[in-house]
């Protein structure tokens, strides 16, 4: 027994947690509490209950919206001779599952299997996930390089020739999107070192705000034939606080709180490694 379990601890197909998990119309996976507990060996479902309790409270405790991780429904179980009578059960995420299974009864063989499989099956979704982001990164960065081409070409038309006038320009752009903070003030924020630029070292969500800043100031700089560098500057500013305010408005976090992520340039090098295989 001790050695069946364990060979199906990596998580494949032959995984009971495997085996009872189901997938919605929009592909997301997710467990049911009835399924979860007989898995386990809990031949009472109201002590199982008792699990599900702990496991919310460690939900709430490490900043999850339990709702988001534990649904309640009406479920249907077998009863004999192929009929069903309606129950109230859980839907639960993997990472609820998680939770469920660190609450436990630890003496459980069956206990140690999930919590094995769970920590690789999180760890695999991770860097799944981190791939999502770092292709996104890459994407809105070389994005972001283009339309800084143009935002400079368009400024220049404006009136911004001088490098140190530019710079000005620039950072007026910063001050609307990141309340008042300057380019250098972001800088410090972030944490980064001298010669680090700022969008090498930020998310997708915070280059996606830059990247509409610098291509809605291009657009209204050219569409509105703006001239002069104090008129360019107030409207790089003024673009740059309405971008914020939609962020504000549609509940996002502000890009000054945000964390700053790793070098782009080292998921670059990465990158051009795994195609020269």
């Amino acid at each position: 027994m001790g050695n069946e379990i364990m060979k199906t601890a990596g998580g494949g197909g032959d995984s009971p947690f495997e085996r009872i998990k189901r997938t919605n119309d929009a592909g997301s996976e997710y467990w049911s509490s009835r399924d979860f507990s007989q898995i386990l060996g809990y031949t009472d479902y109201r002590n199982f209950e008792q699990v599900i309790k702990k496991a919310k409270t460690a939900c709430f405790n490490s900043g999850h919206r339990i709702e988001d991780h534990f649904v309640d429904i009406t479920d249907m179980v077998g009863i004999g001779s192929g009929a069903q009578r309606s129950v109230q059960a859980i839907y639960m995420s993997r990472y609820a599952c998680y939770l469920i299974i660190q609450n436990a009864d630890p003496g459980k063989e069956i206990v140690a299997l999930g919590q094995t499989y769970f920590a690789v099956q999180t760890r695999r979704q991770e860097i799944s996930e981190q791939e999502v982001e770092d292709n996104r990164r890459l994407l809105l960065r070389q994005e972001m390089k283009t339309h800084n081409v143009r935002l400079a070409g368009a400024a220049r038309e404006a009136g911004v020739i001088k490098a140190k006038d530019y710079a000005i320009f620039q950072n007026h752009g910063y001050m609307g999107l990141y309340g008042g903070l300057t380019a250098q003030d972001v800088h410090r924020r972030k944490g980064l070192k001298k010669g680090q630029q700022i969008l090498d070292h930020i998310g997708s969500t915070e280059l996606a705000a830059n990247l509409f800043r610098a291509t809605q100031t291009e657009e209204k700089l050219r569409r509105e034939n703006i001239k002069g560098k104090e008129k360019a500057n107030r409207t790089h500013r003024e673009v740059g606080a309405k971008v914020r305010k939609t962020i504000t408005e549609l509940g996002g976090t502000m890009p000054e709180e945000l964390p700053a992520a790793e070098d782009i340039k080292k998921i670059e090098v990465e990158r051009k490694k795994e195609l020269r295989g």
